[in-house]
């Protein structure tokens, strides 16, 4: 059981679709913070998202963008977005990734579900919805790689089948496991 909940948290990380924005998005909490700093006149709110050497170009930012919103609602347009790409791009700079502009996109369910797990004060939801959904993959998975077993060894071609399902399905556990494992848990699922 404690495998499925670890490899749960994970598993949205593995699903085949393009990954879902989350910090780059005028959705996400990078930009909601910076909503708030702005509001309130206080950077304070945005300073947890960026690393401790980035945080005058932050402030510097921080105080232009307060200024120039001073000059009516186009100016305050221009400067709202100029910080949250800055505040954005700092942030995915924290994380070793690319900044590739921010996006009007959705924020991925499996986040919505995290974040609403910590508003509520408990994984509940969060575990049983991820844990459904692994599981889902595991069995649709594992139907096609025996499905496809079974006739392996009609013909070349049906044997190339058997393999390709059976690479899917076992690199999809292997993923799961290597993402979802940590330190101790890191054994194989034999030794627990």
């Amino acid at each position: 059981m404690k495998f499925i909940a670890l490899i749960a948290a994970a598993s949205f990380l593995l699903i085949p679709e393009t990954v879902w924005a989350h910090c780059d998005t005028f959705q996400g909490p990078v930009v909601a913070d910076a909503h708030l700093a702005l509001d309130t006149g206080d950077v304070t709110p945005v300073l947890k998202w960026i690393s401790p050497e980035n945080e005058s170009e932050i402030r510097a930012t921080f105080q232009k963008t307060l200024s120039v919103r001073a000059k009516g609602a186009d100016a305050r347009e221009i400067a709202d977005r100029y910080f949250f790409e800055t505040l954005v791009r700092l942030r995915r700079l924290a994380e070793n990734a690319a900044f590739t502009g921010l996006k009007d996109e959705p924020v991925h369910p499996s986040i919505v579900l995290a974040d609403d797990s910590l508003e509520s004060g408990s994984p509940d939801e969060l575990v049983h919805e991820t844990t459904a959904y692994v599981a889902a993959q595991l069995r649709q998975r594992f139907t096609a790689a025996k499905e496809a077993q079974k006739h392996a060894k009609e013909s070349v071609t049906a044997g190339r089948e058997y393999v390709a399902r059976y690479v899917e399905f076992t690199h999809y556990v292997e993923q799961l496991h290597g993402s979802g494992m940590e330190g101790d848990a890191a054994q194989p699922i034999t030794q627990r």
